[in-house]
């Protein structure tokens, strides 16, 4: 046996050792692929392991004077579901994120068929920047990093929604924007608008625009806003573009514009992120949730496929549906006797979810005021489709999101590469390079060939994405421009 052999064999006992170690501690990761946890334990426990650091642009060197200058317009940083810490308001006891047990309220949201009452003692309190896993582990930035960059790189400052340092002037500062990702999209639009319009009263600027920096479902929140203004849904959406006036450029880091396969694997099973189970987000508090639904794919981007890997039509937004396939903890009985209103809510946060997508996906034309900018990825395997079988012994319906080899029931034998090619596409782990582009859907006169809007391309997963350097570079420099021209 040669060096190099024995070395890799030493390597592979060694990992054995140490997976058998953590694996009774359930780590409970957020914004984490489990490969990346092994891997961060990898850097830290073993020697000559550490694998080689990509190359990333100096950004330091690159906005070593331009981020000195000033003049840039304000930015608001608006995070994605699971994205700002909820603290209930009577006892202080932050609730998410809490990997522990929670005294006060859990997550779940109270179920009636009012959506806009369904309220609890949870409040939003700022952005979550990091998180530890483990203590074996460091903390891992979700937002803070890209915090530092605006910061460090940007030549910004952290503003006050409720007390702005009028004297200094608007420009130059950031403005994150915590909510309550549990609640409708279109009522934190709405809600986003009227903190807008209060900033602007008390700048005593009518004028005032601002660039924004979107992640995930924040990027939805800020097109609605863009779109819409402050109006709500309506059963015939046509786009008024009223908040289109305080807004110069929207930058969305892994935008699900046409929804995403993964979010009825999260309806189903709960939030399962990195391969972990999350205990406090299981499978009920989606469904008490009408922002989780309406991140479910949009009627053209939904792909469901029979035993035979044929397409077949399945509407969503039809509680029928879901009690058909068994789908969620709304078709447990365990679950359905605590909520006797449970059908007519269920029913109302489904067709609420339609007329959402409905309203972004209405044809329109954006404003030549108005510029947007997409940033995703495209290296990884990301839930595109769904396979629905009945269980030969059970007659139940079995709904497939991972890729495995059966039989048909006429005896034909399917392949886990031919599944594979249904369930997959190109993406960042959680939303596709199609839904980020609205490829499905020509209608949308935000993404149509003709019009200006960019897009950027890394290998990143869905998490990290605002924390990427080179996107990081690309909004920047975008921003940077505006006063540099």
């Amino acid at each position: 046996m040669n060096f190099s052999t024995q070395r890799r064999k030493n390597a592979k006992t060694q990992r054995k050792k140490i997976i058998k170690i953590f694996a009774p501690l359930r780590l409970h990761a957020f914004a984490l692929k489990k490969q990346i946890c092994l891997a961060l334990i990898s850097v830290f426990l073993f020697s000559g392991c550490i694998p080689t650091a990509k190359r990333v642009p100096n950004l330091d060197a690159i906005f070593s004077k331009t981020k000195v200058q000033t003049g840039k317009r304000p930015l608001i940083i608006i995070p994605g579901i699971l994205g700002s810490e909820l603290v209930n308001k009577d006892t202080g006891e932050k609730v998410w994120l809490n990997f522990s047990e929670v005294k006060g309220d859990g997550l779940s949201l109270p179920i009636s068929p009012d959506l806009s009452k369904n309220r609890d003692n949870l409040i939003p309190k700022q952005i979550l920047k990091t998180v530890k896993v483990s203590r074996f582990l460091p903390e891992i930035s979700i937002y803070q990093t890209l915090i530092d960059a605006v910061e460090r790189y940007g030549g910004y400052t952290e503003g006050d929604w409720e007390n702005p340092d009028v004297a200094k002037g608007e420009s130059d500062k950031y403005y994150v924007f915590a909510y309550d990702w549990r609640l409708d999209n279109v009522e934190n639009a709405r809600l986003l608008m009227q903190k807008i319009e209060k900033l602007k009263q008390k700048f005593g600027n009518s004028e005032m625009r601002f660039n924004v920096v979107a992640h995930s479902m924040g990027g939805l929140i800020a097109r609605y806003a863009a779109m819409y203004g402050d109006t709500d849904l309506t059963e015939n959406p046509q786009p008024n573009w009223d908040g289109a006036r305080h807004f110069s450029k929207i930058f969305m880091f892994g935008t699900p514009n046409e929804g995403a396969m993964a979010t009825l694997d999260t309806i189903l099973n709960g939030f399962r992120i990195g391969g972990f189970e999350i205990d406090t987000l299981g499978s009920e508090v989606a469904v008490t949730s009408p922002s989780v639904f309406q991140l479910l794919p949009h009627k053209n981007a939904a792909r469901f496929y029979d035993e035979n890997l044929q397409p077949i039509d399945v509407n969503l937004y039809d509680a029928e549906t879901w009690k058909k396939y068994g789908w969620s903890a709304y078709t447990r009985k365990s679950f359905r006797d605590k909520f006797p209103d449970l059908d007519e809510y269920f029913q109302i946060a489904l067709s609420r979810a339609k007329l959402f997508h409905d309203a972004l996906n209405a044809e329109t034309i954006v404003p030549p005021t108005l510029a947007f900018f997409a940033f995703g990825s495209d290296c990884d395997n990301t839930q595109d489709g769904a396979i629905l079988r009945r269980n030969s012994k059970t007659n139940l319906w079995q709904t497939i999101f991972a890729p495995k080899s059966y039989k048909t029931s006429d005896g034909k034998q399917i392949t886990k590469s031919q599944t594979k090619a249904k369930l997959y596409a190109p993406g960042d782990f959680r939303v596709t390079r199609r839904s980020l582009l609205a490829e499905d859907n020509e209608n949308i006169g935000l993404f149509r060939r003709n019009l200006s809007i960019s897009a950027v391309f890394s290998c990143e997963i869905h998490d990290r994405l605002p924390n990427n350097k080179i996107a990081q570079n690309n909004f920047l420099t975008a921003l940077i421009m505006e006063i540099t021209r």
